[in-house]
């Protein structure tokens, strides 16, 4: 009938607007298309049907639309034939909870669905999983990995979105499983074929490889996916993987270069409508423009435009850690404001164990800053007390903290005389000079800083002189002006107290 063909021509230009990126006016058309089916539209074309409720209840998750996407997912459930139909609009539920503050709900339901499939992620030993992972890739060149055939199977497809989900879920409350999510997508590429995910399963090995002190051969392997990323015929998780690739680039190549790939990330995900990934690239830009040292009024406008693409999307989780670079910028500026949280993002900021520790993390380090010794100490105990017993990969923000946190350690020591300041300040130290190694470039200042105020602690004057002398140069060599700025102060505070005024 002309109704069905109406449909039919709503759905092929909702595709094509989302081909051109633009899922509003998608959603527009398929909404238009769903319009003209009949009363017993299910039943009588049901692959119509469903295709239609598939892709606008993308459109709607992409367009932060909640409320229809709600709809949109009991209509399918309640209608599909099949459990496999239901997969598509199941997915986006799990994504949907992951945007708002209902993440271990997301993560429970993608691993239910996962086992319903016959796919169990969990597991007690990691080292086991990773000697499985390194055995199963050891007779595996580059090359063969790269021109692997690709995954075929529709429910092995859409099982492996789950996965790559659960990826990101489990990164910010469950760090300790990730792992076992990464090495099942390798798992399954190598099996079955390369999908759209399997660049980001190679992107989350090489981090983990990464975190666990295998710099180089971590590296290796996030360069690997983002080669994979052109081979696997799609590039819906490119904004993903160039996050987690980038956060690794940047204890090898120098910092300030790699704030380019955040914005290449963005595009990408903007592009194929994966509104989270373009706001963790957003996130990540802003996080490592603040580290290395960018302007603060730049770095707020770019928080500001984070800040509104979250509340746009309806995601709580990223608009509350946005908050925390904008709020320690404004404080560094000396405007002081307080962000403006709602009650969901208040809810996430007590709950959250990693927001809590990010919060603390940016109190201390301000209240350093500005010498406010009572504030400090405060904070950076919350913060130790939060400390996370393993990431499952590697964040850029692990050196940042080690860094300041080391900084204030030492601080702390002299003035307290307690050891255990003095340990964690050497920890911090030596963590430092092991990323050194890696990025001379980006972490060298840091180390050198760090050894000078080590050095203070323990009263050896000419090597804290020494040491001052090498981060000033180094920061500068560097380009990192601001912790060239901090090098300055802080050897000025120790020739103040050694009593050689005319050096500061």
């Amino acid at each position: 009938s002309h109704y069905i063909t109406a449909a039919q021509l709503n759905l092929r230009a909702g595709k094509k607007a989302m081909e051109m990126s633009d899922y509003e006016t998608a959603y527009s058309y398929f909404d238009s298309g769903i319009s003209f089916l009949r009363k017993k539209h299910w039943q009588e074309h049901y692959a119509l049907s469903l295709e239609l409720y598939s892709l606008v209840a993308k459109c709607a998750l992409t367009n932060g639309d909640h409320t229809s996407l709600k709809f949109l997912i009991a209509e399918v459930a309640a209608k599909a034939h099949f459990f496999e139909d239901k997969l598509d609009v199941l997915y986006f539920e799990t994504c949907a909870l992951a945007y708002s503050s209902r993440l271990a709900e997301s993560i429970e339901k993608g691993l239910d669905i996962l086992s319903k499939l016959g796919i169990e992620v969990q597991g007690t030993n990691v080292e086991a999983r990773v000697q499985e992972t390194k055995d199963l890739l050891s007779p595996h060149t580059d090359d063969e990995i790269l021109n692997s055939k690709p995954m075929t199977d529709p429910t092995m497809i859409i099982a492996m979105k789950f996965l790559g989900k659960l990826e990101t879920g489990m990164t910010q409350i469950m760090p300790k499983s990730v792992p076992y999510v990464t090495f099942k997508i390798i798992e399954l590429s190598l099996t079955h074929g390369m999908s759209p995910v399997s660049p980001l399963g190679f992107a989350y090995y090489g981090s983990y490889l990464a975190k666990q002190g295998e710099i180089n051969e971590g590296y290796h392997y996030v360069k690997l996916a983002l080669s994979l990323l052109d081979r696997v015929g799609s590039r819906e998780n490119a904004g993903g993987v160039i996050f987690v690739c980038t956060q690794v680039k940047s204890y090898v190549e120098p910092l300030q270069a790699a704030l380019e790939y955040y914005h290449e990330g963005y595009a990408a995900a903007m592009a194929s409508g994966d509104s989270s990934q373009a706001v963790i690239n957003m996130f990540a830009l802003n996080a490592s423009s603040f580290f290395a040292g960018a302007n603060l009024q730049r770095i707020q406008e770019q928080c500001d435009n984070t800040i509104q693409l979250c509340e746009e999307r309806k995601m709580v989780i990223f608009m509350v850690q946005a908050q925390q670079f904008q709020r320690s910028s404004t404080k560094l500026i000396g405007t002081g404001e307080e962000p403006k949280y709602s009650s969901e993002g208040r809810d996430v900021l007590a709950s959250n164990i990693g927001i809590m520790r990010s919060y603390h993390y940016h109190t201390a380090y301000v209240s350093f800053i500005f010498r406010s010794y009572d504030d400090t100490i405060e904070n950076i105990e919350k913060y130790f007390a939060l400390q996370e017993n393993t990431w499952g990969i590697l964040f850029l923000a692990h050196a940042v903290h080690a860094f300041h946190s080391g900084l204030i350690s030492f601080w702390v020591a002299r003035k307290s005389k307690e050891q255990r300041w003095y340990q964690r300040g050497n920890q911090s130290k030596l963590a430092l000079r092991r990323w050194a190694e890696s990025s001379q470039w980006t972490f060298e200042n840091k180390w050198y800083l760090l050894e000078a105020e080590e050095s203070f602690c323990n009263n050896d004057v000419e090597a804290a002189k020494a040491y001052y002398e090498k981060a000033i140069a180094s920061a500068k060599l560097h380009k990192f002006v601001h912790e060239e700025a901090l090098a300055h102060e802080l050897a000025a505070y120790f020739y103040l107290e050694l009593g050689e005024r005319e050096q500061t």
